[in-house]
């Protein structure tokens, strides 16, 4: 199982065009009534690794991603009426990753949009945690809080024995604080849904 995924690791799904599809959410969402659009928060300086992650999800699951970094709406200057059109954003997507790099988890902006996604979204909420290679991740006790993207190998087994189908998945933590693979219907309620899901 992979719980922390390494930079550079979905480059083969990078794309090359951000703002195709990622820019004012009203109009170009209604074209795609069938996919989910997912608010992805994420710092800047990982833009590199972001279109490898917008190509892996947009490929394999039913989803089209929305990041404000490209949203030509926005203000040239951060201020007030960034927070409430990135609110908007936020409210009129159906889910939230967080792509949560070291530097995003260590970001005051994307702590904020992370905080009032959860206060509104809840188990719409989702981490795709990614580090460095040969680095220790700074975002573990995140993942003591929040649901987050991990890969099952097809070597893992449920508590019945059963063995876990190779895929991604959406890890919860249970009340009792031990953790869980969630089923295919909370998977796609979460993230979305496709012909290629197997579980995300």
């Amino acid at each position: 199982m992979k719980e922390i995924f390494e930079q550079g690791e979905f480059s083969e799904y990078r794309i090359n065009n951000l703002q195709k599809s990622r820019g004012v959410i009203n109009e170009s969402f209604a074209f795609f009534e069938e996919k989910v659009p997912v608010f992805i928060s994420h710092k800047h300086d990982d833009l590199d690794d972001l279109k490898g992650i917008i190509g892996f999800l947009e490929k394999n699951f039913n989803v089209i991603a929305y990041i404000d970094s490209r949203d030509l709406s926005m203000p040239k200057i951060t201020s007030g009426e960034t927070a409430e059109k990135i609110k908007d954003r936020i409210k009129k997507c159906k889910r939230f990753i967080l792509l949560a790099t070291d530097g995003a988890v260590e970001s005051k902006w994307c702590n904020w949009e992370l905080g009032f996604a959860d206060a509104i979204k809840g188990k719409k909420v989702v981490l795709f945690p990614m580090k460095e290679k040969g680095s220790n991740y700074k975002g573990n006790e995140y993942m003591e809080i929040y649901s987050y993207i991990t890969y099952f190998d097809g070597r893992e087994e449920y508590d019945s024995g059963k063995k876990v189908k190779a895929g991604y998945y959406v890890m919860t933590k249970s009340k009792d604080k031990k953790f869980y693979n969630s089923t295919f219907k909370l998977a796609k309620r979460v993230i979305g849904y496709g012909k290629n899901s197997k579980a995300i």
